[in-house]
């Protein structure tokens, strides 16, 4: 029960930082079709950009903790992206900068969409698992 109960909360934790990915990529694509100003949508993807990423790490700590080491293998490229441009200073969307970056900033977003969407289909594989298991 104990190990449902950790793919659950993982479920959860990963379709938190899937809804954080998908935030701002809405907000980019506001921004590309002029619904939004830049400050407006920078600062809406800078409000999230830190959770995202506290999300993710947490995720990535829970399966650690709980021995799911496959999971921590997969987790770790992702959590090592997020740390390194954390400490390089690059995490935030500069205003002045967004419309040259949009093409850039959509890229990197799809891309972490893609990796989290494998990762999810990863832990629902998982969580069935251990539910048959049971």
């Amino acid at each position: 029960m104990g190990d449902l109960l950790s793919w659950l909360f993982s479920f959860f934790l990963l379709v938190g930082v899937l809804g954080t990915n998908l935030y701002q990529l809405m907000c980019l694509a506001d921004l590309e079709y002029d619904y939004v100003n830049p400050y407006d949508s920078a600062s809406r993807i800078n409000r999230v950009v830190v959770p995202e990423f506290a999300l993710q790490g947490a995720l990535c700590f829970l399966h650690l903790v709980t021995g799911h080491w496959l999971m921590v293998v997969i987790c770790l490229p992702y959590l090592y992206y997020n740390i390194k441009v954390y400490n390089d200073r690059c995490h935030l969307v500069d205003v002045t900068e967004i419309f040259n970056q949009l093409p850039w900033e959509k890229k990197i977003r799809l891309y972490k969409l893609g990796y989290l969407v494998i990762l999810l289909a990863f832990s629902i594989f998982w969580m069935v698992w251990s539910i048959m298991d049971e």
